[in-house]
């Protein structure tokens, strides 16, 4: 049996088709029992648990031989760091106390910081958590995931402007469609320990983009022009209030991102860590998104 954790979201979803199709047993794990109608549809048992409830968590992970383990940011939280490393205790204890499952952990690009890094350092935790699973550990670190940019659209659609807090706009980074990492998710699920060390994956898409190329594939897929503006340093916390996030979510976002303008959120280059590449492009997704939530206009461009 495969437990999967976070089987609503894009990753997880498409871990438990891949393995599905496969032919294997996969348990959902998810937030209540209306999420789970569209599991039975395709052969899966599905079970509810809440990450911060210890019971509900060694419940749903009984019997398994593998879990894929996703601890998300929770978003809406007045305090989202607290509540995130309760659940992150709590995932740890429960897969200890499971001595014969394997476990694949999602984890980020930047995990292996120490400091500094925001939201990233919450996956710092998680990895410093789970390290005592040995060799039956993966860590799978992914990159930005292009889906966030959906969270952007409307304002490219409606001012031509696409606001950024990569700087520069021109610059370069990794990102990887979630599609992509539930694919990779499923394959390290049916691989087989090679150590009695912790597996480190990481995976990113085809080629690296920048703020600049995002809006340029914006304003081709719905012919109107599109500009990367890169949101000054100090409107940053105001912008992301007014996104809906609250205070210490917005702070660790901007120390995030921070460090990702000093170029210290990347793949962590050692022999230690195995590289793999999605094949899913940017325009591929901004597609996707564009035909679930609308389309671009063609506005006039505000510099």
């Amino acid at each position: 049996m495969y437990v999967i954790f976070g089987a609503t979201g894009k990753v997880g979803s498409a871990t438990v088709t891949a393995l599905r199709q496969a032919g294997h047993a996969v348990r959902a794990v998810v937030r209540n029992k209306d999420e789970a109608k569209r599991f039975a549809a395709i052969g899966c048992e599905s079970v509810v648990a809440d990450l911060r409830t210890p019971e509900s968590v060694r419940s749903a992970i009984e019997g398994a031989q593998a879990i894929q383990m996703l601890c998300p940011v929770p978003v809406g939280d007045s305090d989202p760091e607290s509540t995130m490393r309760r659940m992150i205790d709590v995932a740890a204890e429960a897969l200890r106390a499971a001595p014969h499952a394997r476990v694949l952990a999602l984890s980020d690009y930047g995990a292996e910081l120490s400091h500094g890094t925001g939201i990233t350092l919450l996956f710092n935790y998680l990895e410093t958590r789970l390290h005592s699973l040995g060799g039956r550990l993966t860590l799978l670190r992914s990159a930005e995931h292009m889906e966030n940019w959906a969270r952007v659209i409307p304002i490219a659609s409606q001012q031509g402007i696409l606001p950024s807090l990569h700087h520069p706009v021109t610059k370069p980074f990794p990102t990887v469609s979630a599609r992509d990492v539930g694919l990779v998710a499923a394959e390290l699920l049916l691989d087989k320990p090679r150590s009695d060390l912790a597996r480190i994956v990481s995976v990113e898409g085809p080629q690296r983009i920048s703020a600049d190329y995002v809006a340029q594939v914006l304003g081709e897929a719905g012919n109107a022009k599109i500009a990367a503006i890169a949101v000054p340093r100090s409107e940053w916390t105001a912008t992301l209030l007014r996104a809906g996030l609250t205070d210490k979510h917005a702070r660790l976002i901007a120390e995030l991102f921070d460090a990702h303008n000093a170029g210290k959120i990347d793949v962590e280059e050692t022999a230690k860590t195995e590289r793999r590449f999605g094949k899913t492009t940017l325009p591929e997704v901004i597609a996707s998104l564009l035909a679930a939530g609308g389309r671009i206009h063609s506005p006039i461009v505000q510099a």
